[in-house]
């Protein structure tokens, strides 16, 4: 079955906003765990926003799943990485001062960067995982860069799923057909939610893990935080 770990940055967002320690992020992302997450999911960026280093840190010694780490490869998160040494490393484009995700990586143009990075993350022993658009020649560089997994990202997914399913999972289907080939893992995420992830999952069934923060953070003031993991996880039955 697809793993979900779960993102807890909005639960750090929530805790900066007025200090202290409310919500504990350490035990939320335990309590994901307990209610069926395979995973977590953190991505901490420079101005420390949401995620702070010292989480990360915190986070380590106590998860008993998958521990995702993902962002930009500055000197400082390549550092961070390599000390945690956490199960997966997912590295995205953004840019410093960036609000979110919102494009893969040019692997082409990146190549050579990107191959050095997956050969030190690899030489740690920890998972590599390149955040990647549908264009299937990137997704051919993606592997020649050795990296162990690609992430696709799913926000033009989610944007159209409303209007046209079929049309939006497309490139989508096709670009995983074409990882699956080349043998690497298979991640998604990016405003994947209880709307659209069931659909996604049913039409790539091979899908390794997906990543959810946002809309799964949003879902759990309603549903309360177990059952939104249980609503999820049926997702990828």
């Amino acid at each position: 079955m697809t793993k979900l770990s779960v993102n807890i940055n909005k639960v750090a967002t929530l805790r900066n906003a007025r200090g202290g320690n409310n919500p504990d992020v350490e035990k939320v992302a335990l309590d994901c765990e307990l209610f069926g997450a395979e995973g977590i999911t953190v991505h901490p960026r420079p101005d420390e926003r949401h995620i702070r280093y010292a989480d990360v840190y915190a986070l380590r010694p106590v998860l008993k799943t998958e521990f995702n780490i993902e962002g930009y490869p500055s000197k400082e998160f390549i550092d961070l990485v390599l000390r945690v040494k956490p199960t997966q490393v997912t590295l995205v484009p953004d840019a410093p001062d960036q609000i979110t995700s919102n494009c893969g990586w040019d692997t082409k143009t990146h190549q050579a960067f990107l191959t050095e990075l997956m050969d030190t993350f690899g030489e740690a022993g920890i998972r590599t995982s390149i955040f990647v658009g549908t264009d299937l020649e990137l997704i051919e560089y993606a592997a020649k860069t050795g990296a162990d997994r690609v992430e696709l990202y799913t926000e033009p997914y989610a944007s159209l799923y409303p209007k046209n399913p079929e049309a939006a999972v497309a490139p989508f289907i096709e670009a995983a057909e074409r990882v699956h080939k080349l043998g690497m893992g298979l991640n998604a995420g990016h405003d994947l939610s209880l709307v659209n992830l069931k659909y996604f999952h049913d039409n790539i069934p091979w899908l390794d893990e997906v990543s959810i923060g946002h809309a799964l953070i949003c879902d759990a003031l309603y549903l309360g935080l177990k059952k939104t993991i249980e609503e999820y996880k049926n997702c990828l039955r």
